[in-house]
């Protein structure tokens, strides 16, 4: 009787493995995105990709880096990607030429501006008014980094086109080399760049830009209007996986999430991860959730406007959606 026994639950169990292996999981859902740069100010970016989140909303997410604000746009306007994590003011820039496709901001990664201003010397108690008379070595003209730079400078009574030598026509990829080989006596630098000269001392780190001008949308999640009517089950998706990453980053130390996010920065030195990704979570860099208020929109748009660049004020509502931020937060 045991011996029939053991043969029927043997046939059941080849039965139940042919089965198994005859059914086919469901692929996961391709979504492209294109990152305008790749940075440790994008770390909940990367910890819900290696975290899993995304796959736990059955989402392939698809990343590429395309290297500045207008190949990044161009890739999404031009299909080459379904989502682009780029600076709020490209949708701005976009809407302000007339597409009948307006790209929507529907998840804020970012909430500060990512630069530090780095000195050559070394400046015991820094003061602002330092900088008059020196040579400051800025980010291209138009671009988030560098109408944030002007806007603190005016809020400190400079006068960054009278006050100092202000360079501000070198690509964004060459500025640290340029510090480096003895351009300027002060930069704006991202991180882990700004950290690294410190350690090399190379430049000293004297103040931060994001801690300066408050909070703004400086990367968030966007895409075209037409994408987010035809996939909005995909975009909710992608909002919830991104929210689950930042309360991750929220609650882990700095140390945590560097070794998380390890992969994407390969040729940086573990110790000066953990030292950038404490410094931008205690100035409040990473966003908790995902969602675009309007204060932080007008700060946008006051900073662009102060540096001239603002073609024209543009609604909240019109080119922010933070229905999906907000239900995501809730779930």
């Amino acid at each position: 009787m045991k011996k029939w026994i053991r043969t029927g639950m043997a046939v059941a169990g080849i039965a139940l493995l042919a089965s198994g292996c005859g059914k086919q999981a469901e692929p996961l859902e391709k979504v492209r995105v294109a990152e305008v740069t790749r940075s440790i100010f994008y770390a909940p970016e990367y910890v819900a990709i290696e975290k899993g989140f995304f796959e736990d909303e059955e989402l392939n997410v698809e990343l590429k880096t395309t290297w500045g604000g207008d190949k990044t746009m161009t890739a999404l306007l031009s299909n080459g990607a379904d989502i682009a994590l780029v600076g709020s003011e490209t949708s701005i820039y976009v809407h302000a030429q007339g597409s009948d496709d307006p790209v929507i901001n529907f998840a804020q990664l970012t909430q500060t501006d990512g630069t530090f201003l780095v000195s050559r010397e070394k400046v015991e108690n820094f003061e602002w008014d330092q900088l008059k008379g020196t040579t400051f070595l800025g980010q291209r003209k138009g671009g988030m980094p560098q109408m944030v730079g002007e806007f603190v400078l005016k809020e400190h009574g400079i006068d960054p086109h009278k006050d100092l030598d202000l360079i501000q026509n070198i690509d964004f990829a060459n500025v640290a080399n340029a510090f480096a080989s003895g351009t300027g006596d002060y930069v704006q630098l991202f991180e882990p760049t700004a950290s690294i000269f410190e350690k090399e001392g190379k430049g000293h780190i004297v103040a931060s830009f994001g801690t300066e001008s408050g909070h703004v949308p400086y990367t968030t999640f966007m895409a075209k209007e037409s994408y987010m009517n035809k996939n909005d089950e995909t975009v909710d998706k992608f909002t919830r996986a991104l929210y689950k990453a930042q309360q991750w980053v929220d609650q882990a130390s700095a140390k945590e999430i560097a070794d998380v996010i390890a992969p994407y920065f390969e040729d940086t030195d573990p110790a000066i991860m953990e030292t950038v990704v404490d410094r931008y979570k205690s100035q409040g860099s990473y966003a908790t959730d995902p969602i675009l208020d309007q204060e932080e929109w007008e700060n946008l748009q006051n900073i662009m406007d102060e540096a001239g660049e603002l073609p024209e004020r543009i609604d909240h509502d019109t080119l922010v959606n933070t229905s999906i931020a907000e239900k995501a937060s809730k779930e």
